[in-house]
């Protein structure tokens, strides 16, 4: 509850990341000065249904030499140069606790999305994006079969701002033998919120946005999209499903189907808000496997988009947000509202 003459959307403030227990300076003050800073030109993003030259079409050849299938839904390989690998030997250094590194072993799969080199997640039918979902459940459960593997993460790159090597939709599935560092966070914070309340912190941080109204976006049977409070990202979201769920591997069809739903209505609203491809990194953060049980752990996915205030100008994380914390200007409240009042009809399906 807001105290004083204090305003969320007049003074600067700080914001609590419940999940990471990070924090966050919010400075919607700020919105009211003129840009003078970075534009570019607005790219192209039409591009042909098969290209001969793209590693990741049907029946060409990826960049070892391997020959894709000339497959019809979605396709699943080892990726031709994964960060993690397979053979990595056990080992590590440790010099008087100052120089401190351990071998990480792993196995990173690449998930074309479509044989379609033009369609995007949100240009895909909800039926396509249902069988993606299909194939993230599958290959989670594979992975998780491993008995030295720890932590399943499932992403996506989109554009190559993001970092995406190759315009052909898809993401990525990279599998570890450790917990990485914001998945720990996430782990420790929902623990301490379940051992004193005896419910997830999702399902309680979830009720409490549900009751405020006020970074919603929308909501389907098992899944609802918000912008979480103590976003960072200018129109970051988190999809958050209903059941307090700990990971992908326990969702039904009709969740799943649901999933898909909430994927593609989030996706087109994106790229219809400044009717261009829109960027983003996206991932799930799931129970860490072969770890035990993890009853405080509740299923999210997040979506950290970088454009900022057209389809050219981006958010930097400069200076004191590199030294010292994340800033923002536009509160999470402008932005679900602008997200909520977006069309779910794509921009390019108009006409």
């Amino acid at each position: 509850m807001e105290t004083n003459n204090f305003d969320l959307k007049e003074h600067p403030h700080s914001r609590l990341n419940i999940l990471t227990g990070d924090w966050i300076l919010v400075s919607p003050h700020r919105t009211k000065r003129p840009w003078q800073g970075k534009v570019e030109a607005t790219q192209a993003n039409d591009r042909a249904a098969y290209e001969p030259q793209c590693y990741l079409c049907p029946t060409n050849k990826r960049a070892d030499g391997s020959e894709n299938p000339d497959y019809k839904g979605s396709f699943v390989f080892t990726n031709d140069y994964s960060s993690l690998l397979l053979n990595t030997p056990d080992g590590g250094l440790n010099d008087d606790e100052l120089l401190v590194a351990s071998s990480q072993k792993g196995i990173c799969r690449v998930i074309s999305f479509s044989p379609r080199h033009d369609l995007t997640l949100p240009q895909m039918q909800t039926a396509e994006i249902r069988k993606v979902v299909d194939v993230w459940q599958t290959e989670f459960e594979d992975l998780a079969s491993y008995p030295w593997i720890k932590h399943i993460q499932i992403f996506e790159n989109k554009g190559d701002i993001m970092g995406c090597s190759n315009p052909h939709p898809h993401g990525q599935i990279w599998a570890q033998n450790s917990i990485p560092v914001e998945v720990a966070k996430e782990t420790q914070q929902q623990k301490v919120h379940f051992e004193q309340k005896g419910r997830s912190l999702l399902s309680d941080y979830v009720a409490l946005e549900l009751k405020r109204q006020e970074r919603i976006i929308f909501e389907n049977e098992h899944f609802v999209v918000l912008v979480p409070f103590w976003a960072v990202w200018p129109y970051e979201t988190m999809i958050v499903s209903k059941r307090h769920i700990t990971s992908i591997l326990y969702f039904t069809d009709e969740e799943k189907d649901a999933l898909a739903d909430a994927i593609k209505r989030l996706t087109v609203r994106y790229d219809n808000m400044f009717e261009t491809s829109f960027p983003y990194s996206a991932g799930m953060h799931q129970a860490p496997v072969n770890m035990g049980e993890h009853p405080y752990w509740h299923w999210h996915m997040h979506f950290y988009p970088p454009l900022l205030r057209s389809a050219t100008v981006k958010k930097f994380m400069v200076g004191y947000e590199m030294l010292a914390n994340p800033q923002r200007d536009i509160t999470a409240e402008y932005a679900a509202e602008k997200l909520r009042g977006l069309s779910e009809v794509h921009y390019k399906a108009k006409g």
